[in-house]
């Protein structure tokens, strides 16, 4: 088993500046850099010596980084799914929330059961698509168009 921090000290660099370029985002890279060695410490006794020491190092901070974007851009969705309730949360009020629900059944179709969907039966919009027989860019953009069309409505314009 090699010395690790010897491993550390003659990798660092390598592995910080393969991520860096991955990402482009320095905070990123160094994050990244930092989980890539803790796990090759925890994982080196399973090093087979099939590639380099470098070349291993560089496919689990590949790994991590793709662990780390895909966590990131889950979440971003996920806020952009709160975020979605932009318009609905607005309406505390009974007289809003009656004036809303004039309007969406005013809809035509498609938009006012894909807004529905995903308002109220919370579906993704892959799934929505399925359902219409469409791509889920399709679900996104007939959603938007929905949202859109209820605040016009909503705010008179």
């Amino acid at each position: 088993m090699p010395d690790f921090e010897e491993v550390y000290r003659l990798y660092f660099a390598d592995v910080y500046k393969y991520i860096l370029a991955l990402s482009r985002d320095e905070a990123v890279a160094e994050e990244v850099t930092q989980e890539t060695f803790f796990k090759a410490l925890t994982a080196i006794g399973q090093f087979r010596g099939d590639c380099q020491l470098r070349v291993w190092l560089c496919q689990i901070a590949r790994n991590q980084y793709l662990s780390l974007y895909r966590e990131r851009k889950k979440f971003a969705d996920r806020e952009g799914e709160l975020g979605d309730e932009g318009i609905e949360a607005g309406f505390a009020d009974r007289e809003d929330a009656r004036r809303l629900h004039v309007l969406l059944h005013g809809l035509p179709e498609p938009y006012k059961e894909v807004f529905s969907l995903r308002t109220f039966g919370e579906l993704p919009f892959s799934q929505i698509g399925e359902l219409f027989g469409k791509t889920e860019s399709w679900a996104r953009v007939t959603y938007f168009r929905a949202r859109q069309k209820l605040k016009e409505g909503f705010h008179g314009t």
